[in-house]
């Protein structure tokens, strides 16, 4: 197994890895609307977390050797449902592939973040 860094997504605010690459597969940890320049979440809005989580999921999976269009399964969490249309219009852009994927809402994210997303990819 090997753990995968790169400083172009927000380092891990816990005890784990921005991603692992197990047997030609990149498992990604959940990303958030950290920009990795600050550090902080500075985007308010669902449309505009969602921009940096699909760029900072893009960023580690380069960094695995992988991709967004090689992505297989998504999990999606939302702090409100309502949200719902307008992740799905930001997520679109980035996901075209339309891999499998999961979005369930939940009570509270890390840093009160409206939107959490991770990947499971192939590396090809």
């Amino acid at each position: 197994m090997e753990k995968i860094y790169t400083k172009n997504a927000p380092d891990a605010i816990g005890p784990y890895s921005q991603a692992v690459v197990t047997n030609g597969l990149v498992f990604t940890s959940g990303q958030i609307a950290i920009n990795p320049a600050t550090g902080n979440v500075e985007a308010t809005t669902i449309e505009a977390q969602t921009e940096q989580v699909c760029t900072n999921l893009k960023n580690v999976l380069e960094a695995s050797g992988s991709s967004l269009e090689n992505a297989v399964k998504t999990v999606c969490f939302l702090a409100n449902m309502e949200d719902f249309g307008a992740f799905n219009e930001v997520y679109g852009k980035y996901f075209s592939n339309k891999p499998a994927r999961s979005c369930v809402a939940v009570k509270q994210l890390p840093k009160n973040v409206l939107v959490e997303v991770e990947v499971i990819a192939e590396i090809k």
